[in-house]
């Protein structure tokens, strides 16, 4: 099995692109299992935000170690605790682990002798549904992105503010009375239930380093119902616009022994793109504008549970 730790030649490569490139880090506080296994440390609780450092915020000596430039008040708060630093070299995500330590210029971080490559967590899908979006690229019309329900998240049933996580509850609000304020002025709003996972999902998502910089990820749904339907994801990653309609092709598992799936085939307009304090993560709010009646009493009575009249 292929080691994820660089050899030695390869650590030194690293280190001097660190001392000579303007390279932008990741620092999250982590919590060590102690079971020695980099693939245990989680960050330290869940309201613990990864804090980006830009290039001219650090830098690198060629002893290997990382002096943080006028560090704000958020890492100072890391002092003498295990981070996880995390960055691009060439594309590649790599990660270490250190401790912020205090020295007389302020504080550092010590480069450890093992520099390991990033690999990507292999999702468990839940194959109750999912939806394929097709858009045009390039004068092509069968690009497509598969889009998959985000765990935690109610599909076909209604939002509830019970659902978001206590330590954001005040952010998700902030976000929920502005975007309603907004929709109201575009006739956009709806029930509004859309936009609880929107503030939601915007208020928790964390920036997550990928294995491969800027490879193209699914889409998130977040809330689906017979009307619309909600996806999600980074801002580089998203390809839909507000305004734009969008073919779509919703899958459902069918327990029969002669139909294992069925399909339902619509157009979305794009009524809607909510973004985060940063826009570094994105919700596009879809309202059907072409869908079968029969797929409409479908898509009703499994959101409502109650019969199409």
């Amino acid at each position: 099995m292929e080691s994820n730790s660089l050899t030695g030649i390869e650590r030194e490569l690293v280190l001097q692109y660190l001392i000579d490139g303007n390279v932008p880090v990741t620092v999250t506080p982590v919590q060590d299992t102690q079971s020695g296994d980099d693939e245990q440390i989680k960050s330290a609780t869940s309201a613990v935000f990864p804090i980006a450092l830009k290039g001219e915020q650090i830098n690198v000596l060629k002893e290997g170690i990382i002096l943080l430039v006028n560090p704000s008040e958020s890492v100072k708060s890391f002092k003498n605790k295990q981070v996880r630093v995390e960055f691009y070299f060439n594309k590649l995500g790599l990660y270490f682990n250190t401790e912020v330590k205090e020295i007389k210029s302020g504080l550092a971080l010590v480069i450890p002798a093992s520099i390991n490559r990033i690999t990507d967590l292999v999702v468990e899908r839940k194959l109750d549904f999912s939806v394929s979006v097709y858009y045009s690229c390039n004068d092509k019309e069968d690009v497509h992105i598969e889009c998959y329900p985000l765990e935690n998240y109610r599909l076909f049933d209604k939002p509830i503010w019970a659902d978001v996580p206590e330590e954001i509850a005040h952010k998700t609000k902030d976000y929920l009375e502005e975007f309603i304020v907004n929709a109201r002025k575009t006739g956009t709003a709806g029930t509004g239930l859309q936009l609880i996972p929107v503030c939601r999902y915007l208020a928790e998502a964390k920036k997550k380093m990928q294995a491969v910089e800027n490879r193209r990820e699914p889409y998130d749904i977040i809330f689906a119902d017979y009307e619309r339907i909600v996806f999600a994801s980074t801002r580089n990653n998203m390809n839909m616009n507000e305004g734009c309609e969008y073919a779509l092709q919703m899958n459902f598992p069918v327990d029969s022994p002669v139909i294992k799936q069925r399909k339902i085939f619509a157009t979305g307009m794009v009524e809607g793109v909510y973004s985060d304090d940063n826009n570094e993560f994105v919700c596009v709010v879809c309202r059907y504008t072409s869908l079968k009646e029969e797929d409409v009493r479908f898509l009703f009575e499994k959101t409502t549970k109650k019969m199409f009249l």
